[in-house]
């Protein structure tokens, strides 16, 4: 259950990091045309849109290359092409027109630009466009970083997982058995068997050649680098002089790593081949290294506590000369994350989860203070600082994602839009309307929910609405654009859309974030309650008597729990607050969870630990609010939804809630994805969930 931020971050994976395969000459992919019927935003209108998953801006600061991804419902995949414009803004030119997907973008200089298609690293000269391969790692390639000087680069690519000697003895002859036997946890993460596991590489680059024949791996044994699953090239970084590389690392496998979020910094020499670890005695995630520019400091992401992935993201600063560490973040209660330094090093800048937006702050690491330099209803993804400018890839839950400029002295800047992917789509949809609310909650705090209207709202009439429940559960219930819960499609399809960021979400302050570890029954589903509550009551165009209820991952299980629960309600026709639920890959069955997840730390944490531990307060507590307990009061609809491919909440969760639903004469839908993980990827199975989701809320709220 990560943060839902992560959704945009594994579509550009699938489409853009194509590891092992080979050039194709399928059809290639354009961007569609399409013609918006009565300004309504639909499934089909979503994915009719470009996706950029990649930007890099030229060295002089003059120009931006990115990378967008235009999907055929036909073939039902997506193809990525690089794209070039003005900084300034302008008109787009495109760079290439393949079938193969080009990602990793850098700039060799300001007329050379590098990338990845397929398994090569390839140098496209901007005076012509004519490209040349530079380098081919057979093993497939992830990403890379060019060193300052250009005269190396840092790659990722992966190595096979090898079976034991005496497990491999009985594979003799068998070269067709799809049987895996293990003897460790681990074994599978997230939606994939770990079958294979990523390293970093350094290879020497003559400006024309990458050697990868003698690349040199950077990590002793077994070990990740980066991270899985959302670890890439971020996750190290060259020194200034190019003479030596930090990198992440959890040097940790099978149980132990199933146990333990437990990462470090570790410093490589290049020219002694020593490697140094910078942050041991921090025990949670230290992630995400980067250079000052002068070379004397390193700067990462860190948390103070083993088996907590949600942990206060602080801003962590290493004098390289005293070995002197520092805390920036000692009075700064929000996640600091995307780091990178100015040009004359006098701030740190990242992006933050700030009170349900994600926004560009700067650190003085002298005074630790921190001031805004972004501003407005929107989430930005990422920066890159140039000549005093930052770029920053940026959406809403009105836009996907776009090119936006800001100052670095800006002073809550609004920013300025450069680039315009989807414009032509855009300008033909009326959009629903968003408004920022801040209600009281059964204990007197202040909870910020956004209300979304409908796309066609008419003040003289009345519409249904659907509370919607985050995943997480550490997650924000920010200005995100989703292929999969788009706002903009439920106001489409007339629907008002009730928000709330819950006990438990980012952005808020560290105690509101950890206030919903052990308390899943708790406040976090009062506050869902008192939002449906509060909205039905004030908002005279919300019908209370037609409200629904969604979501995935905790999101999923706070449907279960709310559908256990939705009896006896006072104010509402037959004592139910809900008339419809929906659930994506929710936890079902806690027990049944605890031994079916990955990521054991997760529910060590959140939960308390194994349900056989009864001797824990916490367990007791955490248990006792395991939906399938209250099953005996359901008596609403329900749709239950999963995937084969979610290790993280197994499919036979959904089936188990779905098989109970049934068992009760409860009318309820199953569907099923065999192919895909927490996610659903592909788009025609993306269409079909959203087809499903609105006629599933039509047919019981309409």
């Amino acid at each position: 259950m990560k943060k839902l931020f992560i959704t945009i971050a594994l579509l550009t994976l699938v489409c853009a990091c194509n590891k092992k395969e080979t050039k194709s000459d399928a059809k290639v992919i354009g961007k569609p045309e399409i013609q918006v019927q009565d300004g309504r935003f639909t499934p089909e209108v979503m994915w009719a849109l470009g996706k950029m998953t990649d930007k890099a801006v030229s060295p002089d600061g003059k120009r931006i290359a990115y990378i967008v991804t235009y999907y055929d419902m036909e073939q039902n995949k997506g193809n990525a092409e690089i794209y070039l414009i003005p900084s300034v803004g302008g008109k787009a030119d495109r760079l290439t027109t393949t079938a193969s997907n080009e990602f990793n973008l850098v700039w060799q200089d300001d007329e050379t630009l590098l990338f990845c298609r397929d398994n090569d690293i390839i140098s496209m000269a901007m005076k012509d466009g004519r490209e040349k391969t530079v380098g081919t790692v057979e093993s497939g390639i992830e990403g890379f970083k060019l060193a300052p000087d250009g005269k190396s680069i840092v790659y990722i690519t992966t190595k096979p997982v090898k079976r034991p000697g005496h497990l491999e003895k009985l594979y003799a002859g068998l070269d067709k058995t799809t049987g895996r036997i293990n003897e460790d946890l681990m074994y599978r993460h997230w939606d994939n068997w770990v079958d294979e596991y990523p390293q970093i590489f350094l290879a020497d680059f003559d400006g024309s050649k990458v050697d990868v024949d003698n690349a040199t791996c950077l990590i002793d044994s077994t070990f990740e680098c980066p991270m899985r699953p959302w670890g890439g090239v971020e996750q190290y970084n060259y020194s200034p002089d190019s003479k030596k590389i930090a990198y992440t690392c959890r040097k940790k496998t099978g149980y132990d790593y199933a146990h333990s979020t437990n990462s470090d910094i570790f410093l490589y020499d290049i020219q002694q081949k020593t490697t140094q670890n910078l942050s041991e005695g921090i025990m949670g995630y230290d992630q995400n290294p980067v250079f000052s520019h002068n070379g004397k400091y390193i700067a990462w992401e860190s948390m103070e506590r083993d088996g907590y992935e949600s942990d206060l993201i602080r801003l962590m600063v290493l004098d390289l000369e005293t070995g002197e560490r520092t805390n920036m973040s000692e009075n700064f209660d929000y996640y600091f994350t995307g780091i990178s330094w100015t040009e004359d090093d006098k701030e740190i800048l990242g992006v933050v989860y700030y009170r349900g937006t994600d926004q560009i702050f700067a650190c003085n690491p002298e005074t630790k203070e921190f001031r805004q330099i972004s501003y407005g209803y929107h989430d930005v993804h990422s920066f890159e600082l140039v000549n005093g400018k930052l770029y920053a890839d940026q959406v809403s839950m009105q836009y996907p994602s776009e090119i936006y400029v800001y100052n670095l002295t800006d002073n809550k800047g609004e920013g300025k839009k450069v680039s315009a992917i989807n414009d032509d789509v855009l300008s033909q949809v009326r959009m629903g309307k968003v408004e920022e609310h801040w209600i009281k909650t059964v204990d007197g705090k202040e909870m910020l929910t956004w209300l979304i209207y409908p796309y066609n709202y008419d003040s003289t009439k009345t519409y249904p609405a659907l509370l919607y429940c985050e995943g997480g559960p550490q997650s924000e219930v920010g200005q995100f654009w989703s292929t999969r819960w788009n706002f903009m499609v439920m106001s489409g399809a007339e629907y008002f859309i009730i928000a709330p960021n819950r006990r438990g979400t980012v952005g808020f302050g560290q105690a509101w974030t950890e206030q919903i570890s052990g308390d899943y029954g708790g406040l976090c589903m009062q506050d869902y309650m008192r939002a449906a509550d509060f909205f039905a009551d004030s908002v005279k165009q919300i019908d209370k008597e037609r409200l629904g209820a969604c979501g995935a991952s905790f999101g999923g299980y706070s449907v279960y729990w709310l559908a256990g629960h939705n009896h006896d309600v006072k104010g509402y026709n037959e004592g139910r607050r809900f008339k419809a639920f929906l659930a994506h890959n929710g936890m079902f069955n806690f027990e049944q969870q605890y031994l079916e997840t990955e990521e054991m730390w997760f529910d060590n944490w959140d939960i308390g630990g194994p349900y056989w531990d009864w001797n824990n307060p916490q367990v007791k507590k955490s248990y006792a609010n395991s939906p399938h307990l209250f099953v005996d009061k359901w008596n609403t609809p329900i749709c239950v939804i999963h995937s084969e491919f979610d290790f993280r909440i197994v499919a036979s969760e959904g089936m188990a809630a779905y098989n109970a639903a049934q068992m009760l004469h409860i009318p309820s839908r199953y569907l099923y994805f065999p192919d895909e993980t927490h996610w659903v990827l592909k788009p025609q199975n993306s269409l079909l969930w959203h087809r499903n989701f609105i006629d599933w809320f039509d047919t019981n709220l309409r």
